[in-house]
């Protein structure tokens, strides 16, 4: 990891065990090596760093456009990698571009199909620009589901510490699985959807009875 993208990682990484400690399965199936997408839900602000605290390589993160406001923000999100996107513009060539490249050099990518929180913590339809982004990229897709973060702090609500938040990472989809060329229009909205669907049956995991 780049010295300040690992001094935030320790960070939250300290914060999730001190603040919101889950359980957390699965870690095993992410990429050692190469580059990959890691596709989860999203109900929180919380959900891009408490997932990334589980992976031990540095990874890239969206974010929109405005957040880059100068100073120390946007220093921030520059050096650890961010990727600005335009939400309201349509398919941001450039964040594509970004994305692609990152992916070539071997970098991780958290990216979330629903494509923006959602505002009760139930699963949302999935956007098509995940399946883009991993049709066009042909990389891992390693699934994952984060329960508990809505309620930790879900869209509207306050911070609720000592809310544990428990993650789960599943077998990696391999393009094979996921891209289907033949499908013409539907191809990126057909890659999404299988992508969802396993992020969906990943079940909670268990607290441990003492």
């Amino acid at each position: 990891m780049e010295p300040v993208y690992g001094l935030f990682h320790y960070l939250f990484t300290s914060a999730y065990g001190m603040f919101f400690r889950g359980e957390v399965e699965g870690q095993a199936q992410l990429p050692q090596e190469g580059g990959f997408l890691i596709a989860a839900n999203h109900a929180s602000f919380l959900d891009p760093p408490m997932i990334g605290a589980q992976v031990s390589r540095q990874l890239a993160f969206f974010a929109r456009k405005t957040l880059w406001r100068g100073g120390f923000a946007s220093w921030w999100l520059d050096t650890v990698g961010t990727i600005p996107v335009d939400r309201d513009g349509g398919q941001d060539v450039n964040a594509i571009k970004r994305v692609l490249g990152a992916l070539k050099r071997g970098r991780g990518l958290i990216l979330f199909p629903e494509g923006t929180r959602s505002p009760d913590g139930q699963l949302r339809e999935p956007k098509a620009g995940v399946g883009l982004i991993a049709c066009r990229a042909q990389v891992p897709v390693v699934p994952a589901r984060i329960f508990g973060s809505f309620e930790a702090m879900g869209k509207g609500q306050p911070l609720r510490l000592g809310t544990p938040v428990n993650i789960v990472f599943g077998p990696p989809i391999f393009p094979s699985e996921y891209d289907d060329a033949r499908a013409g229009k539907a191809r990126y909205p057909l890659a999404s959807e299988r992508i969802f669907e396993r992020i969906a049956a990943l079940q909670e995991p268990q607290r441990p009875v003492i």
